[in-house]
């Protein structure tokens, strides 16, 4: 594992950064493979990036979108992480249709949307099911207890090994999440980290001794680039 930690001086510089960064994987990726494939995040620190990717003349017919988890809503429900990026970003530019790879909310329940998510998957990047197949970039976030995607610390999602996308829980809620194997099969994972309330978090992730299952960002340990971009409130004791 190939791990970078950059702490940038504000929220801006980190949007700055990590657009910097995914650029540079695009163009790698589609002069390698012809194509470039990205998982989003939601929440409110990924939502300027994709704010600013909005405004680049980038060669939309070869990038193909995923997101990493979703809340159980329908995508036009305010919560949706396809909604919201789709009006930061996606409905700004001339992407095409069939390269927008939402994961399924309507159907009859979560287990089902996993498991259809997870067939489109496999189709999409025609996997065997021996190994993992590698997304070039996977955006994350974490919360103030340390999860990530829609892994929750003690929930049944970080048991699953042998899947690409399982369901989480959230409060008893469910949400449609990656499973971290499938994460970490990523050639680039770039978490983006902002705000002083992140720093307990930060410290037990960046432990040398700690619990995954209490902590479950400690389970990214990806065989790729691990790129961890926070803003200086974040970073402050990770500074050296």
């Amino acid at each position: 594992m190939n791990k970078t930690v950059e702490v940038l001086p504000d929220q801006p510089a980190l949007v700055a950064r990590a657009l910097e960064l995914i650029l540079s994987k695009l163009e790698t990726a589609i002069e390698q493979r012809g194509q470039f494939t990205i998982a989003l995040s939601g929440g409110s620190t990924p939502k300027p990036l994709y704010e600013a990717i909005a405004t680049q003349k980038l060669p939309w017919d070869k990038i193909h979108i995923f997101w990493g988890d979703e809340r159980y809503v329908p995508p036009d429900h305010p919560d949706s992480n396809e909604l919201m990026t789709r009006r930061a970003w996606l409905d700004r530019v001339d992407i095409p249709a069939a390269n927008i790879h939402p994961i399924p909310t309507l159907e009859a329940n979560p287990e089902l949307s996993a498991a259809k998510y997870e067939q489109h998957l496999k189709e999409f990047f025609n996997s065997s099911g021996v190994e993992f197949p590698a997304l070039d970039v996977i955006l994350l976030g974490i919360g103030d207890d340390a999860h990530t995607a829609s892994l929750f610390p003690h929930t049944e999602a970080l048991k699953v090994r042998d899947r690409l996308v399982t369901v989480g829980n959230k409060d008893g809620n469910p949400r449609i999440t990656f499973t971290y194997p499938f994460i970490n099969s990523a050639r680039s994972i770039i978490f983006l980290v902002a705000g002083a309330n992140k720093r307990p978090a930060l410290a037990q992730i960046f432990a040398p001794v700690a619990d995954d299952f209490t902590y479950p960002s400690r389970l990214i340990r990806p065989q790729g680039e691990l790129w961890w971009l926070l803003d200086a409130a974040a970073g402050l004791e990770l500074q050296h």
